[in-house]
């Protein structure tokens, strides 16, 4: 039932934000860093270089921010936004009623939120592939990590807009 079987649905501006963050990370970002390990570097002795040291893990963590970006980007699927007709699917933020709370989320990939604070599940995950393909109104039964299965009722969906 997943529309994702290559990789993470993402919207066309999301696709194009990240490539273009990948863009500067891949380019003026990596020059910068590798310039400001070689200055601390020329500072003397590095088990005491507390730039050099803070500028090396800085690195590591633009490293793996660029391998993440590169995966995600290799496998995308992009598509336009959903269309706003109540059908649960990954781009809409969904309203949920579950063990009598009421929870909002956006179904599809975090970096489709671009720093938004709103939580995000993955069409992948137990919750998202049991409401994925639903619509407003409905029911669906969702078997929780601990085992019980749970009725959700899809309190509303619509498409996420930055």
């Amino acid at each position: 039932m997943s529309s994702q079987p290559n990789g993470a649905w993402l919207t066309q501006d999301a696709y194009d934000r990240l490539a273009k963050e990948l863009a500067e990370l891949e380019g003026p970002g990596r020059t910068d860093i590798a310039e400001r390990i070689a200055a601390a570097r020329d500072e003397g002795d590095l088990k005491e270089n507390g730039g050099y040291h803070a500028a090396r893990e800085e690195q590591g963590k633009m490293e793996a921010r660029i391998a993440d970006l590169q995966r995600l980007l290799k496998n995308a699927v992009v598509g336009e936004a959903p269309k706003d007709d109540g059908v649960v699917e990954p781009g809409m933020v969904v309203a949920i009623s579950m063990a009598g709370k009421e929870r909002t989320f956006l179904l599809g990939n975090r970096e489709i939120a671009d720093g938004d604070d709103l939580e995000v599940y993955s069409t992948e995950s137990p919750l998202g592939s049991a409401i994925h393909g639903s619509k407003v109104g409905d029911t669906v039964d969702y078997i929780a990590p601990n085992g019980k299965s749970l009725p959700i009722e899809i309190l509303r969906a619509k498409p996420y807009t930055a």
